[in-house]
């Protein structure tokens, strides 16, 4: 039965739901705050320099080959994909990296370098990780959340005793070099929480990162969004930008209209891929599923400090993705999960897309991203940015030995009082809610809303969790939900 479907938000689980809903028939309009469609995945254009504001990491592309063809498409109809190689690297000391290559194979030399013998119990372990990979990537993840049962497999039976362990635990117990450790920590870091709260049967994340490798669309990650535009354009989706919703009315339990601009327009299905919090103080209090308290105990991934910044300069001895794990990944950890403060000592993350994408930078010059993972709810003042940027570059420089804080054109920051204002962030956070044991499948907010029908949620506060991958899978599982509901 063809339904009028109103969607807000056009991030990538709004436009994947879009895209399905279409497919089927519906009659289909995405209402997006920002001038510009896919949420959070936006770009920054200046002085000829072009930055990815969100999601900088492809991934999974066996995820969005799988979305492509639900569609009778591949991902090269909309954008080129490069392998990269390096993947990255990661600075331990002043110019002490190791270097992570785009194969296993490559990837155990480095591993045999580093610590003689390692290869053999990477490849093990590689091998467990590939396993649990596709049990979840090809099973488990593209269950709806509705049920504990959905969880209970044959398969899974055997896997148990890793729901109970943790990332860090099973890494351990293979691999005693710190450095080799922290890399193996590290791809969890995506799911939002700490190594030693992650299920080590997540350890799929370890496959994805060396088994599957790392990837970079021409011209960015937002050209997906511009595929996936694209594709649910064609369907018939019509999408709204610079259209802010303010309310939903419930009418006999049932949601019946959203206000958006001050109008009022009615449809079948409401279904948010917004901030899922954000999305249910739209409600009448007695609506809502999840109180206030609720949100505050959840655990929720971290905020981030980005800077964008355009270099005079091509800069040496870093590759597209570079991480900086010279100081204590602990600490840093403790002021994110346990007591909430600025760090001493971040970690940080640095893209230079220009290395892969001559467009992303004018000729001899140099595109940089930088990040700095937070706690969220953190105090956010301009001078406190700064400050902070004058920490990563005097470790950038000292780090990769080279001088280029001279040579800065420009910066532009993004931070937590910028993830509320322009995505209505609960508490600023960047990247959902946390992948832990109690924070996973059936134990993630709804799809469904309990207390109203014909409202839907989907995202990364929503079910499989945080990430580009798990939000396309969002919005197929939201779409058969709706479509479930509706026959």
């Amino acid at each position: 039965m063809k339904q009028t479907i109103a969607i807000i938000g056009s991030g990538f689980s709004s436009l994947a739901a879009a895209a399905y809903l279409a497919k089927a028939g519906n009659d289909v309009t995405i209402y997006e705050k920002n001038s510009t469609v896919g949420g959070r995945a936006r770009q920054l254009h200046k002085d000829g320099f072009t930055f990815d504001i969100g999601p900088t990491w492809y991934w999974m592309p066996d995820v969005f080959e799988r979305f492509f063809a639900d569609f009778g498409k591949k991902s090269s109809d909309y954008y080129d994909l490069i392998k990269l190689n390096p993947a990255y690297s990661v600075y331990f000391g002043e110019n002490d990296f190791i270097t992570i290559e785009d194969t296993l194979e490559k990837i155990c030399i480095a591993f045999e370098k580093e610590e003689p013998g390692s290869s053999v119990q990477l490849k093990k372990f590689i091998a467990k990780a590939q396993d649990n990979y596709e049990i979840a990537i090809k099973d488990l993840v593209y269950r709806p959340g509705v049920s504990a049962l959905e969880l209970v497999t044959p398969v899974t039976m055997k896997k148990v005793g890793q729901f109970f362990s943790t990332i860090r635990k099973e890494v351990r117990r293979e691999f005693k070099n710190k450095r080799l450790i922290a890399i193996l920590e590290f791809p969890v870091l995506f799911l939002g929480a700490k190594p030693s709260n992650t299920p080590a049967f997540y350890s799929f994340m370890n496959y994805a990162d060396f088994g599957l490798g790392t990837f970079h669309p021409k011209t960015g990650m937002y050209a997906v969004i511009q595929g996936m535009q694209q594709l649910a354009e064609s369907l018939g989706v019509t999408i709204k930008t610079n259209a802010m919703v303010s309310a939903i009315t419930v009418e006999n339990k049932k949601a019946t209209s959203l206000t958006c601009n001050g109008t009022k327009i009615s449809a079948d299905i409401i279904l948010s891929g917004a901030d899922y919090h954000h999305t249910e103080t739209l409600l009448p209090q007695q609506h809502r599923q999840y109180t206030e308290h609720y949100w505050e105990k959840r655990t929720f991934a971290p905020s981030a400090l980005l800077f964008y910044v355009g270099f005079d300069k091509k800069i040496e001895h870093v590759e597209h993705h570079t991480l900086f794990f010279d100081v204590d990944f602990d600490a840093h950890a403790y002021t994110i999960y346990d007591e909430p403060s600025w760090p001493e000592k971040p970690l940080f993350y640095a893209s230079f897309p220009s290395k892969t994408d001559t467009a992303s930078a004018p000729n001899g010059k140099e595109a940089g991203i930088f990040l700095i993972p937070l706690a969220p709810d953190l105090e956010d003042t301009s001078e406190i940015r700064d400050i902070y940027f004058e920490k990563i570059m005097t470790r950038f420089e000292k780090l990769t030995n080279q001088k280029v804080r001279n040579f800065v054109i420009f910066k532009e920051s993004f931070c937590i009082n910028d993830f509320i204002d322009d995505y209505n962030s609960y508490k600023g956070n960047a990247y959902g809610l946390a992948n832990t044991l109690l924070q996973t499948a059936f134990l993630r907010p709804k799809l469904k809303s309990k207390k109203v029908d014909n409202l839907y949620f989907t995202g990364q506060l929503s079910v499989p969790g945080p990430g580009v991958p798990p939000s396309l899978i969002s919005g197929k599982l939201v779409a058969s939900l709706i479509e479930k509901h509706s026959t």
